[in-house]
């Protein structure tokens, strides 16, 4: 059985266990990071030197990195569904990852952390401003793909829809100015339907 380490509302546990949904994989989540510690006790840093969640363990191999930890489901237990076994139809896959990490979930990060784990008189809201901005420009980006297509990688769902629907999750959820992206918000409902999304994603934001 997958063992799953991390709490429950960290967004980047959160894709690990989404992916684990959709392919109906058995696992054990166990609480780890924030009001739960327990990430410097020597036997985790034996797991990830980095301190940080999501681990996930399939037997022997432990793996770090939320992506990573995808990539690893999709490839070992998704191949042909959530993860295109042709290079050709992965590519978009890859980058759409990549751009994720890179480009669109960092000024999400800002906004989130001021607005719902930063005191309310400790809130930088020019700071909250700027970065609500700089996502809403990344979100075009992703608007006119999913103008083109069902989903962020193809008509089909993948790997790539699960990091890229929890940031527009907080982005939907927070209570911040959005511009109208029609192609976005179908997208986004169609999959908080998902049994993944809603065992282990849809519960408020902390």
């Amino acid at each position: 059985m997958l063992r799953i380490w991390g709490r429950i509302n960290s967004i980047n546990v959160q894709k690990v266990l989404w992916a684990a949904a959709e392919l109906e994989l058995p696992f054990r989540r166990i609480d780890a990071g924030g009001a739960f510690g327990g990430l410097d006790a020597a036997s985790f840093v034996a797991k990830n030197p980095n301190r940080r969640i999501p681990v996930l363990e399939d037997r022997d191999l432990i793996i770090w990195e939320s992506h990573a930890c995808l990539r690893y489901l999709g490839a070992r237990y998704g191949a042909g569904r959530i993860w295109p076994e042709d290079a050709v139809a992965r590519a978009p896959v890859d980058m759409w990852l990549d751009w994720h990490h890179t480009e669109a979930y960092p000024p999400m990060r800002d906004v989130f952390w001021q607005l719902v784990r930063t005191p309310e008189a400790e809130q930088d809201l020019d700071l909250v401003e700027r970065q609500r901005q700089a996502v809403a420009e990344r979100l075009a980006i992703l608007e006119a793909q999913l103008g083109r297509t069902a989903y962020v990688a193809g008509d089909a769902f993948t790997i790539a829809d699960i990091p890229l629907a929890l940031l527009a999750d907080r982005w939907f959820r927070l209570a911040i100015e959005r511009p109208d992206l029609p192609a976005l918000a179908r997208w986004y409902d169609g999959l908080t339907e998902r049994p993944g999304y809603r065992e282990y994603c849809a519960a408020p934001l902390t």
